[in-house]
Order: structure tokens, then C-alpha cells, then sequence
């Protein structure tokens, strides 16, 4: 009978089972190593798709406010350009009023067209006697003053100046005094 040390072929056996791990040993390893690259490589993409979704949230969000800025703003001044190509009209109007003296019939045409034009958001500018502002003045030319108050003052109005619901629709052209 031989030794069961001596058996070549149970040493091999003996060796394999000391070196090598076994299979439940094994099985029990390779899954906490891969979960644990899993796991935060899961937490990473969450982090750069909630991110994405942020910006993307937050951009939609801006255009809508945007989009519907200009829609207010295009419903109170889609009259822009009907309304400034109606202002000479206005002017000539002024006139004949200035050269018939108050005629009843123009005048009462001026009024009505007048309110009907406030209604929209039109409004003159009341700039003579005013400090000169760029902003809103055109200066056509400049005169001497009378007096050193009157520096810096709009003394004549050449052309009325107008707003369209408090934004400048055409600039007063005036006469400045220095």
C-alpha cells in the first residue's frame, strides 16, 4: 500500500487546493471589486445627466421668459412703425390749425385723432423750456442766451418729439441755448 504523502499525483491535488482559491472564494472577491467601480461610475454619470438636465431646464426656461417678453413687447408696440409713419400727419395738422387760426373743423379732427392715437400708447413731449438731454433732444442749433438761467434750456421746439408707451418714437428736434 503507498503512502498517501508519497502519491505524486495527490500532492499535485494538495498543492492546487493550498495555492489556488476556491470557487465560492472567487465568486465572493470579483463582485465587490466590480461593484465598487460600478457604483461610482453610476454616481458620475447621475451627477453629468443631472447636470444636463439642469442647464437644459434652465436654458428652456430662459427662452420661454425671453419669447414671452417678446410677445408683450411686440403687442404693446406692433403699432411702432403705423404710428411714426402717421407723426407727419400729426405735424401738418398742427400747422393748419397754427395757420387757420383754431378752425373748429380741424380742430376737432385733430382731437379725435389725437385721443385715438393716447389710446395706443402715443404721447408728445413737453420739452420747451427743459433742460437739454440727448437722450431725447435733437439740438438743430444753438443761440446765445438772454440771460445765464437760460443755459442749457431748450428754448424753441422746431419738431415735437413723442413717446410710444414711454420709449422714444422720434426725438424733439430743438433749439438749445449756451
Amino acid at each position: 500500500m503507498a503512502k498517501k504523502g508519497n502519491n505524486p499525483a495527490d500532492n499535485e491535488e494538495t498543492l492546487n487546493k493550498q495555492q489556488t482559491p476556491s470557487e465560492t472564494e472567487v465568486d465572493q472577491a470579483q463582485p465587490a471589486a466590480e461593484e465598487a467601480p460600478k457604483a461610482e461610475d453610476l454616481e458620475e454619470k447621475l451627477a453629468t445627466l443631472n447636470d444636463k438636465y439642469l442647464r437644459l431646464y434652465s436654458e428652456y426656461e430662459n427662452y420661454r421668459k425671453r419669447t414671452n417678453a417678446e410677445k408683450a413687447d411686440l403687442l404693446l408696440n406692433g403699432s411702432r412703425d403705423t404710428i411714426k409713419a402717421i407723426l407727419p400727419v400729426i405735424d401738418d395738422l398742427e400747422r393748419a390749425l397754427a395757420a387757420t387760426g383754431d378752425d373748429e373743423g380741424v380742430r376737432l379732427i385733430y382731437n379725435k385723432f389725437m385721443k385715438i392715437l393716447e389710446q395706443k400708447g402715443l404721447k408728445a413731449m413737453e420739452v420747451k423750456g427743459e433742460k437739454f438731454d440727448e437722450n431725447l433732444h435733437e439740438a438743430i442749433t444753438r443761440i446765445p442766451a438772454a440771460d445765464e438761467s437760460q443755459k442749457g434750456l431748450v428754448v424753441d421746439v422746431v419738431e415735437k418729439g413723442y413717446y410710444l408707451n414711454d420709449k422714444v418714437l422720434r426725438y424733439a428736434k430743438v433749439v438749445v441755448a449756451f
